[in-house]
């Protein structure tokens, strides 16, 4: 009987077990600068010799690494059919179209906040802060690189428009999964965190036309070499726009992101063929397969363009296993549970409840590096606390979103900061300070939470606050 019994954690003991994987994942990633699959990999294994001297049986680590995977194989095809979409994209013209038509619409002396709204728009009309950066995100990253503009500020307000526009949206992937762990209706969940989203928005967009007002006369002359070498060398037309438009018609009809992705891929490597009939079948599947290489002269062009494929991903692809791996040790073996459950237990007004959620939320961030866990483990944590307290699910649900998923990105490890780093190639420690959005959104939170200002309570009979009430509740 004694085998199957897991050993007893202390809070003291999963505190220091934490701490130590917060050391070496930071150490590692922005200490030494490394790539982030070895350090976190180093982790799991110390958190894996823990366990074995603790007295956990090995299956016990087996059963932790296979249920924090399962959560990840969706994810992991989305990411390699978004490589394979990115090459595809380069070669049929599209991403070349959307620069060009970009220098021509965007208003160059306030690039920054154009960038920021069309990046909310498209994040909005497709639910997916990653489709967006990968797609008109690296159409942008190249105009402002071409502009001499800081290639972190750019990035900064590529990734907080499209997460600006993913909180807005009806088919992200992170508002249904906060939704359904608080237990709401998809469109009131949206409508609350709008308290701290579009005020974080806001803020944002003056931010950015703060620091991306500019001078046309300073790029002109590179701008229009740039686009000269676009259109001698890629197929710029309406024509080429095609699979941003499917992109669309796909989150019209609300249908999920693989067989958009897929259906896509599909169009756009048919419009290479179209484009270069001579084109054989063998470099069509190496463009998808290992991504495109530019090959105009133009080292800046040549530079922005060549990337994709679907070997591009398999970084990608390593690090969201060892990290669910790692993720899913610590749930395994209560480390995560065992720190957020007393707290809850303990904070009595709504500006500590929120305080705490959202510092909870950034810590799995940063200890797990996954974003849907981010939300999960928290929100099963914090629920029972915020209900005694008053507070509806509503209220957990934008403590959710502001404190997870707008924060993973700004994490070195984390599958979305890295997922940023390999897409845009800027280091996630360069444009964290510009990804004002994600910055802004727990610190309004907070703010609401202690002023009560946007809180969504329940009924008057319900939300009793006292400590006797909620012991008889219990």
């Amino acid at each position: 009987m004694n085998k199957t019994k897991a050993p007893q954690i202390s809070t003291l003991e999963a505190v220091i077990v934490l701490l130590v994987v917060l050391g070496i994942m930071s150490a590692g990633v922005i200490g030494w600068g490394l790539s982030p699959q070895v350090p976190v990999l180093l982790a799991m294994g110390v958190v894996t010799a823990w366990a074995m001297l603790r007295g956990f049986p090995w299956s016990a680590v087996n059963a932790g690494i296979k249920e924090g995977i399962d959560k990840g194989i969706v994810p992991i095809f989305i990411f390699i059919l978004i490589g394979a979409m990115i090459s595809t994209w380069i070669a049929a013209g599209t991403i070349p179209t959307l620069m060009v038509i970009g220098f021509k619409i965007i208003n160059i002396q306030w690039f920054l906040p154009s960038v920021f709204i069309v990046c909310t728009l498209v994040g909005a009309a497709v639910g997916s802060a990653f489709t967006v950066t990968s797609t008109v995100g690296i159409a942008f990253f190249g105009m402002g690189v071409t502009m001499n503009l800081n290639p972190a500020l750019v990035a900064g307000a590529i990734i907080s428009g499209g997460i600006f526009g993913d909180k807005l949206s009806p088919l992200s992937e992170t508002n249904n999964l906060a939704s359904a762990v608080v237990d709401t209706d998809l469109f009131t969940h949206i409508k609350h965190i709008l308290w701290s989203t579009l005020p974080a928005g806001l803020i944002s967009l003056g931010l950015f036309a703060m620091l991306g007002h500019s001078s046309t006369e300073t790029s002109l002359a590179k701008i229009n070499q740039t686009v000269a070498v676009l259109n001698g060398h890629f197929s710029i037309s309406a024509l080429a726009l095609l699979p941003i438009v499917l992109v669309f018609v796909c989150a019209g009809f609300k249908m999920p992101a693989i067989p958009t992705m897929l259906l896509n891929i599909f169009i756009s490597a048919g419009l290479i063929l179209f484009e270069q009939p001579e084109l054989s079948l063998a470099k069509l599947t190496a463009i998808i397969n290992t991504g495109f290489v530019s090959k105009t002269g133009n080292t800046s062009v040549d530079t922005l363009l060549s990337r994709g494929g679907i070997v591009s991903m398999m970084s990608m692809v390593a690090l969201i296993v060892v990290t669910l791996s790692l993720g899913g040790l610590l749930v395994k073996f209560g480390l995560i549970n065992q720190i957020m459950t007393p707290v809850a237990k303990h904070l009595n007004s709504d500006g500590k409840l929120v305080l705490a959620g959202v510092l909870t939320c950034i810590g799995v961030n940063v200890f797990v590096g996954e974003q849907f866990l981010s939300i999960i483990l928290p929100g099963r944590a914090f629920r029972q606390a915020f209900n005694d307290g008053g507070l509806s699910g509503n209220a957990l649900g934008r403590v959710l979103e502001d404190g997870g998923t707008v924060i993973n990105y700004l994490v070195p490890w984390g599958i979305g900061g890295v997922f940023l780093t390999t897409t845009l190639g800027v280091p996630t420690v360069l444009y964290l300070p510009f990804v004002f959005f994600s910055l802004l959104c727990p610190v309004i939170s907070v703010i609401s939470g202690f002023t009560g200002v946007g809180m969504a309570h329940l009924n008057q009979r319900t939300a009793v606050k006292t400590k006797h009430v909620t012991a008889t509740e219990v």
